[in-house]
């Protein structure tokens, strides 16, 4: 379970974020939705350890009863997604999952480290594209590939920057219903970050609004 406690941003003496409190379970999903500029984006770099030099940041972050807020980035094991897949266009579809792959924490041989990629290929009906390009994959095959690698990491949480918003409309809605299964399946704890109610509705769980507090101070 991913807990934060009394979370409070703010920049330069102006609040954007102000006693904020929650909790996700695993495998379940907690939507943030609020206006440009009311601390979404913010909030996921706390929670990620990536606040950039001038915010401020009070509260707590806990991952199953142990406090992470104090440890660096690199030590919270958490994933990250945003709004593009951010796949390394150098590196093949195989390449770029085998990447993300701990062999030797996992306890795995070379082997089975790649067997277990192509199963993840395979799963998308792309193990004939193994060794192409990102760039030979359409915009949906690349959010689902991009998502399986940040899963195949093993984070103990997961973050989700509107990963939604950049697919054209006809795919979202399968992406959407792709990322919630695999987050069920990881059973891992996940923050969205959206402008879009509908993400809200397709992956569930709860919702929180946010309120832009800079424009009343």
């Amino acid at each position: 379970m991913l807990k934060v406690k009394d979370c409070h941003l703010s920049i330069a003496g102006t609040p954007l974020v102000s006693e904020l409190s929650f909790e996700i379970d695993n495998g379940q999903v907690l939507t943030l939705m609020g206006p440009s500029g009311c601390g979404k984006s913010s909030l996921l770099n706390y929670l990620s350890g990536t606040l950039e030099t001038g915010f401020e940041a009070k509260g707590c972050i806990e991952f199953n009863q142990k406090r992470i807020d104090t440890l660096c980035t690199q030590n919270r094991n958490v994933g990250i997604l945003y709004q593009t897949p951010l796949l390394f266009p150098h590196m093949t579809n195989l390449e770029n999952l085998l990447f993300a792959i701990d062999a030797k924490q996992q306890g795995l041989t070379s082997a089975n480290k790649k067997k277990l990629a192509m199963s993840k290929l395979a799963e998308l009906g792309l193990e004939t594209k193994a060794n192409n390009l990102p760039n030979s994959l359409s915009g949906g095959q690349q959010a689902r590939i991009a998502l399986l690698r940040t899963l195949l990491s093993s984070p103990d949480y997961l973050l989700l920057d509107e990963p939604f918003s950049k697919l054209d409309p006809e795919l979202r809605q399968s992406v959407r219903r792709f990322t919630l299964e695999q987050i069920q399946k990881a059973n891992i704890p996940t923050l969205l970050v959206t402008h879009d109610e509908d993400d809200f509705t397709a992956m569930g769980g709860e919702l929180i609004q946010m309120q832009n507090l800079s424009n009343h101070s």
